[in-house]
């Protein structure tokens, strides 16, 4: 286990996409009756480096975007979230950036993602064994970036090239089946990577998924806090989450808010999370706030622009009470 006590340097280096995301405008409109629509960053590991710097972190993100006028979105809004973008680099040709186009919705929400020729998928070695990871904190990364090559071995040799500089590493699991060739590849590799980092954060789902067996989630969580005594959140929706580490398990309930989408929830969990951890909070409470960072998220529109700050978060958990866990 890699220390933690580092985090308190509130400086994170996030590996993994960046896109646009189009909501249909105004809320509960549906997708095809849209006649307008509003922009927005997004990709998870950006949303979640939006999430970290709005809650008082520094955060670099180390991706690829398309040589168009999306890819030059996605740096403005970079820029405007004040996301270093140092280690973004442009791929031209035919590479394109991530789309997504949403409905702001509760029920039957329609999401159409448009990954063809992604260009952070374009991402190669070269780009990741210079970076300076020692000026870090931590790493973190979504399973999005595992998804193909040259993303894959690059976010690997990230991992080996953090870990010999002592940085805690922090995988979200964020499994999108449309990204993978199949199901088996997507299994193997994500219990490969998962097997590599110290933090490890996913639903239920997503670890039955890994486990190869939707009821085996939580024992595959276990068995991954097992080993090497790392920390894994298993989430549950409604009904909360569990903390696994050091043999011991501690059940949250969630916070309750008006929600008017589904989306955007598990990134600024992590961000929550994460930067709650970067401030000394253990792990409950670390915990904690990232629920409550997840239940204000899905109350408005857009996932990166949801996020919110501190002072907005403290308000929100002062006013609300959580919910006993399941």
């Amino acid at each position: 286990m890699a220390d933690l006590d580092r985090l308190r340097g509130k400086a994170f280096l996030v590996i993994g996409r960046a896109g646009m995301d189009l909501y249909a405008d105004p809320p509960g409109t549906r997708l095809e009756q849209a006649g307008q629509f509003t922009a927005a960053l997004g990709g998870s590991s950006a949303n979640i480096a939006a999430g970290l710097t709005r809650l008082g972190c520094d955060a670099a993100l180390v991706t690829r975007v398309s040589d168009d006028a999306v890819g030059r979105f996605c740096l403005n809004q970079l820029d405007a979230y004040g996301i270093d973008r140092r280690f973004v680099r442009v791929e031209g040709g035919e590479a394109r950036n991530s789309l997504a186009v949403v409905e702001t919705r509760l029920e039957d929400t329609q999401s159409v993602i448009y990954r063809n020729g992604a260009a952070d998928f374009e991402m190669v070695e070269g780009d990741v064994t210079a970076l300076p990871y020692a000026g870090y904190s931590a790493l973190v990364t979504t399973g999005t970036v595992l998804a193909a090559e040259p993303s894959r071995s690059a976010c690997l040799t990230a991992f080996e090239r953090a870990r010999a500089a002592g940085l805690p590493l922090f995988f979200d699991v964020d499994y999108r089946p449309y990204s993978w060739a199949s199901a088996e590849e997507a299994s193997e590799v994500y219990s490969r990577a998962a097997a590599i980092c110290d933090i490890i954060i996913g639903n239920d789902v997503e670890f039955g998924f890994m486990a190869g067996d939707y009821d085996k989630g939580l024992d595959k969580a276990r068995a991954l806090a097992a080993n090497a005594n790392r920390i894994v959140v298993y989430k549950m929706g409604e009904k909360g989450a569990i903390t696994i580490s050091g043999g011991k398990e501690t059940r949250t309930g969630i916070f309750r808010s008006q929600a008017l989408k589904p989306t955007g929830a598990g990134d600024s969990f992590m961000a929550g999370f994460l930067s709650s951890l970067a401030e000394g909070r253990d792990l409950p409470q670390a915990v904690a706030r990232g629920s409550a960072a997840a239940a204000i998220v899905v109350s408005r529109v857009g996932c990166a622009p949801a996020m919110p700050t501190p002072d907005e978060l403290d308000t929100f958990m002062n006013q609300t009470e959580m919910t006993p866990p399941a």
